[in-house]
């Protein structure tokens, strides 16, 4: 096939991919997923149902296209976050900070990945190892900033043994808490300030 068709034809594939997720967000938010059906995303998408199905076998597989989306909008966040001259714990501190400011900001993205583990299986292999890749992704950005802090001096060697589990632990305690506030209602802002003074406090050098 002659090369800038190809390029062309991917490209205008890829358009449509994109296409077909930004009709399923409009009609998930306003629906609700449960509510949701094939025919919606499709009539939103200005598609046929026939064509709908050569990109998705269905609407677990579209919310897993979202889901990715969520991940690596996660990841671009993170990275943004990053200053290299930043000490390793004002690193993983700027990380958490990007963490609160991507529920606050993308709710339905924060939600898509909360909800992730429950459909991963439903999904096909390639789809989950590309949801698995963000979230390996977003581990090791936090390994690589804890293990600055440990070479820095600025956090503790004998509070972090393994840097992956503690990476592990840090997402999980934050998110933890920012479901907290949410199933509550409580003050939120305070809360998870609170939440990563302790957090930052539990890892860095005495």
């Amino acid at each position: 096939m002659n090369e800038p068709l190809k390029s062309r034809r991917e490209k205008e594939k890829q358009a449509r991919y994109d296409a077909i997720l930004d009709a399923a967000e409009t009609v998930f938010s306003d629906k609700g997923y449960d509510r949701t059906s094939m025919d919606d995303i499709a009539r939103t998408a200005n598609l046929s149902r026939a064509l709908l199905y050569v990109y998705f076998k269905d609407k677990a597989a579209i919310q897993m296209g979202i889901m990715q989306r969520a991940g690596q909008n996660l990841v671009e966040r993170f990275k943004a976050s990053h200053c290299p001259n930043d000490t390793g714990i004002a690193q993983i501190r700027a990380m958490g900070e990007a963490y609160y400011q991507f529920y606050r900001e993308e709710p339905e993205y924060f939600a898509a990945l909360t909800k992730a583990s429950t459909v991963i299986a439903d999904v096909d292999e390639k789809q989950a190892c590309e949801m698995f890749s963000s979230r390996d992704e977003l581990i090791g950005l936090m390994v690589a900033a804890l293990e600055k802090g440990l070479e820095d001096g600025t956090m503790s060697k004998a509070r972090i043994i393994d840097p992956t589990q503690t990476a592990l632990y840090l997402r999980g305690a934050l998110h933890g808490v920012i479901m907290l506030c949410e199933g509550e209602s409580m003050p939120s802002d305070a809360l998870i300030q609170h939440t990563m003074d302790m957090l930052s406090h539990s890892i860095e050098t005495p």
